[in-house]
């Protein structure tokens, strides 16, 4: 098999394909490597070895990495997450592999596809929905290892202790049949998000995504520093499923036409495309992005993507490991656990890739009377496979591209951006609020609900 160049698109293991293809295989010929910490330098010189021309993020302005300009490269570092994107022959790479304890190299993956989020069919709605491109309903990924759990297991042992009375509490709580969405979504509301006295004023939200409609009426002014990542495509979004979400998590306060469906309407808005214009990317445009997100120093990282995982898959490595080390810049990624499920017929699956990883956020969905979705996964499998917040998911009302201009969508996808804009409510009240203190910070002020802590976590986000 010969090797598969950085600068390619989308492509299967055997040939080269346009950058908006849809994948016909799992796997896209690329390996995504994982160094040791502290081992980059010896890392880079070990791909050297193999005969491997190196490139790194660092060569790029600001860590956006332009995958087109790397016709000469062979591997790609990307040094702020701990991780390379490695076109080689499989017998390097297996000899990679097995260079032992005292190689640089942690371990060798293949490169798999991701997709954008959404849920299978749309929610019917009385008011008319406005025209636009379908937004496909796709897969979801995987992770996992044990790294947060080593600064929430004080609070775990609390929480269980006290969930049979959360339970009761909810139970107890009023149940919403019907939501006036005059002035503001329900999702909003169902948050707490309009009693907060924050607007995630100066904090840096980046959302990985398809995209942003760079010329959307309702964020003229707005501070959006947008890349690509995606060769051959700009950052402007010609599928609508990242503008959704990045309206969601940074929408204005005020839209020229209500409700308002924002949360953090003051901040900086980071788009970075990671998934072409039909909704699928690579992992390693997705490891990019989240590098260039860490480089650029963004507290909250939303990923509304992924892939679905089988019952006791492990977590990926390389995403266990960007997630850590990007904690330990300070920088939180929250991903959607993923839609695979269809609880009406008794199908429910695993949290999905990356979610699945123990330092990475996962995000089930609910629906506008505080159950459960039907199409939202469940924790299922150890290490990492665990829903940890829910936000709303159903019948999500948001920004989308001109000039359908807004659009109810439903999925973890939608849920994702709640908790990721209440992050950065969070994040603008305390310097403080950061990394695995963030985390920790939107767990302990979740609503439970009355369902299950395998489909709930820690409840429902709030904002305060």
């Amino acid at each position: 098999m010969s090797k598969v160049p950085l600068s390619s698109a989308i492509s299967s293991a055997s040939a080269q394909t346009p950058a908006d293809a849809t994948p016909t295989s799992n796997t896209t010929g690329r390996f995504i490597v994982t160094f040791r910490e502290g081992a980059e330098n010896e890392a880079a010189a070990a791909l050297s070895g193999f005969g491997l021309q190196v490139a790194s993020s660092n060569d790029f302005t600001d860590s956006a990495v332009d995958f087109s300009a790397l016709s000469t490269a062979d591997a790609l570092m990307l040094p702020e997450i701990g991780v390379a994107v490695v076109s080689a022959e499989p017998e390097h790479m297996d000899s990679m592999s097995a260079l032992g304890e005292a190689s640089p190299i942690l371990s060798v993956e293949p490169e798999r596809y991701a997709y954008a989020l959404a849920a299978p069919a749309p929610i019917p709605t009385e008011e008319p929905a406005p025209e636009a491109p379908a937004v496909h309903a796709l897969d979801l990924s995987a992770s996992a290892a044990a790294y947060i759990r080593g600064y929430a297991d004080a609070v775990d042992s609390l929480t269980r202790t006290l969930l049979n009375s959360a339970s009761a509490a909810a139970a107890a709580a009023p149940v919403a049949q019907a939501w006036n969405e005059s002035q503001l979504t329900w999702g909003l509301q169902a948050t707490r998000v309009p009693a907060s006295v924050f607007s995630g004023k100066g904090i840096k939200v980046a959302v990985l995504d398809t995209g942003f409609d760079l010329q959307h009426p309702d964020f003229v002014g707005r501070s959006i520093t947008a890349t690509s990542f995606v060769p051959g495509q700009t950052a402007q979004d010609g599928h609508g499923h990242g503008t959704h979400t990045a309206g969601t998590a940074c929408g204005p306060k005020t839209p020229a036409i209500k409700p308002r469906y924002g949360v953090a309407y003051e901040s900086l808005m980071f788009i970075g495309k990671v998934l072409n214009n039909n909704g699928s990317g690579t992992d390693g445009w997705i490891l990019a992005g989240i590098n260039w997100a860490v480089a650029n120093g963004c507290p909250v990282i939303s990923m509304s993507l992924g892939r679905a995982v089988a019952p006791g898959e492990p977590p990926p490595i390389a995403y266990e490991t960007a997630a850590r080390n990007a904690l330990n810049r300070g920088c939180l990624i929250i991903a959607a656990a993923g839609n695979e499920s269809d609880r009406a017929h008794g199908v429910i699956r695993p949290v999905g890739a990356p979610a699945n990883c123990p330092s990475i956020m996962a995000v089930g969905a609910v629906d506008e009377n505080f159950r459960i979705a039907n199409f939202s996964n469940r924790t299922i499998n150890a290490n990492g496979g665990e829903v940890n917040l829910v936000g709303p998911g159903v019948n999500v009302y948001s920004s989308f591209p001109m000039p359908s201009r807004y659009r109810r969508l439903s999925g973890t996808s939608m849920a994702t951006p709640h908790v990721a804009g209440i992050a950065a409510l969070y994040a603008q009240s305390s310097p403080l609020l950061r990394g695995a203190a963030l985390w920790l910070r939107l767990q302990a002020t979740a609503r439970m609900l009355a369902i299950p802590v395998v489909d709930e976590g820690r409840g429902l986000v709030q904002a305060s």
